[in-house]
């Protein structure tokens, strides 16, 4: 694997999913074999996720569906609440172990959390958790609503405590009508110790092509 990202949230609903989908694209035209994961995802119709299915369809290796996601759970809540309902307990060596295998077979791999980066896997991990336990440098995306600058300051501290990288963040405009956006985007360029890799508009996140020098410097990438 030339290349691993975990992809974190200020919140659930902020679009890690479409980010996440449109890096995955962005290192496919790059030439590079991809593969995205989702280790544990609530909510599904008919046994399908659709943020699992998303990183699916922008992945361009063949790769087993139940490696990009090894805990999946029917209602839409809690993923520790979920499994506990469901008589599972989330156990990180499994989703490490996943991790690995998909490694093996891919040049850059791009796993997404789940919720926030705090939001419990069980009685004592979180994803902020997972994400050091794969070891990946970690991309933040905000979500751009009323409250995201003390979201996305808390969620970047929290990744620095836990001995992480910051490799980037993502400005998603997620409300159309927020009110100072270009703001609240120099406030965050002020105080994120990352580069902002990407300013998406509205309604445009799955399709977005990230700049991958920004993210990836020195390897000669569009």
């Amino acid at each position: 694997m030339k290349a691993g990202f975990f992809v974190a949230g200020t919140d659930t609903g902020v679009g890690k999913t479409a980010f996440s989908a449109a890096l995955l694209r962005s290192f496919a035209a790059a030439g590079l074999r991809t593969a995205g994961m989702k280790p544990v995802a609530a909510g599904c119709r008919d046994g399908r996720n659709h943020d699992v299915e998303a990183l699916i369809a922008a992945s361009s290796a063949g790769i087993d569906r139940g490696l990009v996601c090894p805990y999946l759970f029917e209602p839409p809540i809690a993923p520790h609440i979920a499994a506990r309902e469901a008589g599972v307990r989330i156990d990180l060596a499994v989703i490490e172990r996943a991790f690995a295998a998909l490694s093996a077979h891919c040049d850059a791999i791009v796993v997404e959390g789940v919720g926030g980066f705090r939001v419990p896997l069980n009685e004592r991990d979180d994803a902020a958790g997972l994400a050091k336990r794969l070891g990946l440098p970690v991309i933040l995306v905000v979500g751009l609503r009323l409250g995201c600058l003390n979201h996305a300051l808390l969620t970047a501290a929290a990744i620095e405590a836990e001995g992480l990288k910051l490799a980037g963040w993502v400005a998603n405009r997620i409300d159309p009508g927020m009110a100072r956006a270009e703001e609240n985007i120099q406030a965050l360029r002020e105080r994120l110790r990352a580069p902002l890799i990407a300013d998406i508009p509205f309604g445009a996140a799955s399709g977005y092509p990230v700049a991958l020098e920004r993210l990836w410097p020195g390897r000669g990438l569009p």
